[in-house]
């Protein structure tokens, strides 16, 4: 099996970078490494987790290519793969930051969601949840993750328009907490890390469970009603959006 996920240590601290180009895009095999990355670092006793994409992007979200070949039972479990993933990065136990050191969008923008601090490539670089744009619904638990950072009246004009938000305006809102030259994100990611570390452990961890359990309750099935947006995924109006998306990115 290619491994997608590329690991490092750092005194502790576990690098994962996602390793599938030329985007990232989210297959099931990448989502269900990434799910396993996060166990296996927990597993290690690391004291944080650095998530990384690539140069192009940090993850172009899911790979609607590969979707659109698939039976509806096969879309649900890709989506399932990819919804734990993200419950994997919400409900760690140890802090993660998003390295985004390129784009990212829809479920790249997610994973982001998910993370304790976001630090992003400074530059004409995007990132947010642009769904409506190619005929989707963004479940309540994904909205649910967007208020949290940026407020309920601007999210629902970021998600009703389904905005990508250039890398200052990320900032200036609060969809990132941090910008650097992009070949400076992960260093910077790593340095913030290092940082809330050096807190008392049990108390900084303990008070970071109470503060992110809204992030993890967004991400529960009852919230996220995952059959609901499966079939909405197979509505004519939607597949037709999301085929002009594909014939775009071929051309």
């Amino acid at each position: 099996m290619q491994p997608l996920i590329e690991r490092t240590e750092h005194d502790g601290i576990h690098e994962l970078r996602l390793a599938r180009p030329p985007v990232n895009a989210l297959d099931p095999e990448l989502c269900r490494q990434l799910r396993d990355a996060v166990a296996d670092a927990v597993a290690a006793d690391a004291r944080g987790i650095v998530l990384c994409g690539g140069p192009k992007a940090f993850s172009a979200g899911l790979d609607v290519p590969h979707l659109l070949t698939l039976d509806a039972r096969a879309v649900r479990d890709a989506w399932e793969d990819f919804f734990l993933a993200a419950r994997a990065l919400a409900g760690s136990p140890i802090p993660v930051v998003a390295a985004l050191n390129g784009h990212a969008p829809a479920g790249g923008c997610v994973l982001a969601l998910c993370c304790d601090y976001r630090v992003m490539a400074a530059g004409d670089y995007r990132l947010g949840l642009n769904e409506t744009q190619v005929g989707l619904v963004a479940p309540e638990g994904i909205q649910r993750l967007l208020r949290r950072v940026v407020g309920p009246h601007r999210a629902e004009r970021l998600l009703v328009a389904g905005e990508m938000v250039q890398a200052q305006r990320a900032l200036e809102i609060g969809l990132v907490d941090e910008l650097a030259e992009i070949e400076e994100v992960p260093r910077r990611a790593m340095a913030w890390l290092r940082e809330l570390l050096s807190l008392p452990r049990k108390p900084m961890l303990a008070t970071r469970a109470i503060a992110r359990a809204e992030v993890v309750a967004a991400l529960q099935p009852e919230v996220i009603e995952l059959d609901r947006f499966v079939a909405a995924w197979g509505d004519p109006e939607t597949q037709a959006a999301l085929r002009a998306l594909v014939a775009k990115l071929g051309k």
